[in-house]
């Protein structure tokens, strides 16, 4: 597993006033230069290879991933990067400096924010180090169960290995994020960019990266 720690954030000023509705940073400037002090996303990454594959089943250096989007997207694929990456644990004890449940919202939309700027960094590392261009996403428990479903969170884990050793994360009894700024997948190259939120029909998630699509599941990267 290779960790990246030392990821530049600097706070994206348009989208936090575009996402919080503020008219300026006065209001919250002083917990923004607290949270900006303190931040440090992380991501962390593993070259892995597809092995056997069956409809709705993939191997992955032993363990068994079940999905058949999955199965579909890595048809043909050889060489993947599952990941998990966040915003980082520094920031969370502000939240109990700041118990205002607005200040509380705004320190989320930084969190998110910091989580953007890891994922951002670890595709260009991707794309520098292995040449990794055209790289699409898919992650567990984004969507409906026909996707991924999220009960493959622990074998990701599992395939990666010590995520919380190695950047803070680490997976609740009820399969979510702590963090919760924090985002798990795969990235796998494809001729056609393919991203989960686009078979997930929950409108108004911070995180969604393209519109939804329907269900066109067998045509999204084999045309």
């Amino acid at each position: 597993m290779t960790v990246l720690s030392k990821i530049p954030f600097r706070l994206d000023e348009p989208a936090f006033l575009r996402l919080t509705r503020l008219g300026s940073l006065d209001e919250v400037r002083g917990l923004l230069d607290r949270a900006l002090s303190v931040a440090r996303p992380k991501a962390a990454y593993k070259v892995c290879y597809v092995g056997e594959r069956g409809a709705d089943t993939v191997e992955i250096e032993g363990r068994v991933f079940s999905s058949e989007v999955l199965a579909q997207n890595l048809a043909g694929v050889e060489r993947i990067f599952p990941y998990v990456a966040t915003c980082g644990t520094e920031m969370e004890p502000l939240e109990q400096a700041y118990p205002d449940p607005f200040a509380r919202y705004c320190l989320d939309v930084l969190k998110e924010l910091a989580l953007g700027a890891a994922r951002v960094l670890l595709l260009e590392h991707l794309r520098a180090s292995y040449g990794a261009t055209g790289l699409s996403s898919m992650n567990p428990g984004s969507g409906n169960a026909r996707l991924w479903p999220l009960g493959q969170q622990r074998p990701l884990f599992n395939l990666l290995g010590n995520v919380e050793q190695a950047i803070g994360v680490r997976l609740t009894p009820s399969l979510l994020m702590h963090p919760n700024k924090s985002v798990s997948g795969i990235f796998f190259p494809s001729e056609v960019h393919f991203e989960s939120c686009q078979l997930c029909t929950r409108e108004d998630c911070p995180r969604r990266r393209t519109p939804y699509t329907g269900e066109r599941v067998a045509t999204l990267t084999h045309p």
